[in-house]
């Protein structure tokens, strides 16, 4: 199943199938069948009520737990119009940015008593690694960070 196909939204005639499932599966604690499910939903056979259970399921709306019968779950309805963001990032990209915030700092020590605003900066960052998860790399900046500090203070 693709991104686009699993981000699709469900048509007028699937909302109401997906309603009418969670509406039944809220109240019975288990799946309709596939008969309760054409019946409830008006349908005149079986197999229409397995064509748009399977576009359902391509769509990324449903989900067979196994292939038994009343084994239909939705698919979190309240998220599947929303993206989903992450704060893992890949392993080149991680180097690439751990080299950016080693490349400011170079800079920024090399500047001798560097300004607060700089340090500020810096301070962003190496937070910016921890919010990605990135503790390790975050660390190991930190005595680099109390040391361009020491610099700042009054003697």
């Amino acid at each position: 199943m693709s991104n686009t196909e699993a981000q699709v939204r469900p048509t007028k005639k699937q909302r109401e199938l997906l309603e009418f499932i969670t509406n039944f599966i809220t109240e019975h604690g288990y799946s309709p069948s596939y008969r309760e499910i054409m019946n409830g939903c008006n349908y005149t056979s079986v197999a229409t009520v397995a064509l748009h259970i399977n576009n359902l399921i391509k769509r990324g709306h449903l989900q067979k737990r196994d292939h038994s019968a009343r084994s239909l779950e939705v698919v979190a309805p309240d998220t599947i119009d929303k993206p989903f963001y992450s704060n893992q990032i890949k392993v080149a990209d991680e180097k690439w940015l751990v080299d950016n915030i080693e490349a400011h700092f170079v800079y920024v020590e090399a500047s001798g008593r560097p300004p607060l605003k700089e340090l500020d900066e810096l301070y962003v960052l190496v937070g910016a690694l921890r919010v990605l998860g990135l503790e390790g790399a975050a660390q190991s900046f930190m005595p680099r960070l109390a040391a361009l500090k020491k610099k700042l203070q009054p003697k």
